[in-house]
Order: structure tokens, then sequence, then C-alpha cells
């Protein structure tokens, strides 16, 4: 019997557990990066494999970004869609919009990812209201199709792919507590940035080499990092506001 962690999240609805395995189940099927095993799956817990975690290495990292590049080429059918058996979806205990149309990525982006908490953003008094017209600028422009490195397929993202989603065994990362959907895989690899990760340049190196990244992606690191420090400002508010509005006034310069 394997040593197990039981998990419960008060504060989420019940449904985000089955969503929460629904989107491990749908990452390891991509055959890339490992995911935790899932063991059951009950309204009020999750029982997963626990994963002994050791010091990453570089090396772990290197294979970390080409597991990474595979999983995200295993692709999904349009941009905001949920894992097969998802109905719903969130991101910490917030709703995570899921899209049954086929929309192109900019307007994806911007109605889905960005103005839903910039809307909860402003409610909460966390934005005031010139910083959020910068944002919705930028949400504009993503309509528009005005900003570049949009023309990309489906990638089959983690989706809250922060250094503490990411843990390192002596078989190498393993991912856990997904927000998974279908989006830009330059998403994921911007978050991996925005919290720090160990060997973060040998990751993305390696990420690089296998999928073949196109021109000016890391310009563009502040316009995907929009949406998790959006969500940072709704849960969090404070310095993530300012982040946020910063990565805006960034983009808007290009």
């Amino acid at each position: 019997m394997p040593d197990v962690f039981r998990k419960r999240q008060p504060a989420a609805p019940p449904a985000a557990l089955a969503a929460e395995a629904a989107g491990l189940a749908w990452l390891a099927a991509a055959g890339g990066v490992a995911v935790c095993p899932v063991l059951e799956v009950a309204e009020d817990h999750l029982l997963l494999e626990r994963v002994a975690e050791v010091a990453p290495t570089a090396a772990a990292a290197e294979d970390f970004g080409r597991a990474l590049a595979r999983t995200h080429a295993a692709g999904a059918p349009r941009f905001g869609a949920g894992p097969p058996g998802a109905e719903a979806a969130w991101i910490a205990v917030l709703d995570l919009p899921l899209s049954d149309r086929a929309l192109p990525w900019g307007a994806f982006y911007a109605e889905l990812r960005l103005r839903p908490y910039l809307r909860a953003a402003r409610d909460a008094d966390a934005l005031g209201a010139e910083d959020a017209r910068a944002l919705e600028e930028v949400c504009t422009r993503l309509v528009d199709g005005d900003v570049p490195g949009a023309d990309v397929a489906p990638a089959r993202l983690h989706g809250d792919l922060w250094s503490g989603n990411v843990l390192w065994s002596a078989r190498g990362a393993v991912l856990i507590d997904p927000a998974a959907h279908g989006g830009h895989p330059e998403t994921d690899l911007a978050m991996l940035a925005l919290f720090g990760l160990p060997h973060l340049d040998r990751v993305l190196a390696a990420y690089a080499e296998a999928a073949d990244l196109p021109p000016g992606w890391r310009r563009r690191v502040p316009l995907h990092q929009l949406h998790p420090l959006l969500v940072h400002t709704v849960l969090f508010g404070g310095g993530y506001a300012g982040q946020a509005v910063r990565a805006a006034r960034e983009v808007l310069a290009w």
C-alpha cells in the first residue's frame, strides 16, 4: 500500500475535487509530465499517492521541460475545453470558466481568463478605474487580434502551474493541483516564471528545444501572467493588483 495523502478543500465546491481528479487523469493521458496518482475520489476528499520529495537537479529540470512540451502537444479540442467528465473548473476556490465554443485564443483569453477576474477585482475595490482601463485595453486588443503569438493550436494545460504545484521526486517532476483546460502553451510557462522555479532556465531551454517555441515568447510573458495575477488580486488584493497593472502596461507598450 503506497503512502497516501487525503486532500480536503472545505472552501471549494464539492465538484471541484472531482474536476481536479479529471484534470490529473487528462494530463496523465498525455504521456508527458507525471502527475500525482489519484487513488480515490469522494465528495469530500481526494485520496492521493504521497510524493516523496527530493531536491531538484538540473537534469530533472531538463526532463521536466521536455515532458511538459509533450503534455502541451497532446492538445485539447478547443480553447477553454475542460478535461473529459468535468463540467466545470476552478482555480483555487474561484470559478474557472470553460467554453463549448470554438473561440480564437485572443477572444478566449480576454473573455474567459481576464475579464471575469477584472470585474471581480473592481467589485472588491482591489483595482481603481484608471488601472482597470489599462487591463480592459489589453482585453480589447486581444479580442481584435492585435497581439502577437496568438496563432497557436489549443494545448493541454495544467492551468495553475506555479512552483508549488511541481513536486520533485526521485523519478522527476510530478504535477499536482491542476486547473486543467485547453489554452496557450506559453501560459503555463509564464506561470512557472511568476513565482520562481528551481532551475527554471534549464526547464525553459529544454522545453524550447522540444517544442520549437516561436520567436518573441519571452516578451509575451507579461501577457500570459495577467490571468494568474488577476486571480491573485481577487484572492489576496494588495501588491498583486499593482503587478497586474504593470504587466498590462508593458503589453500596451508593444
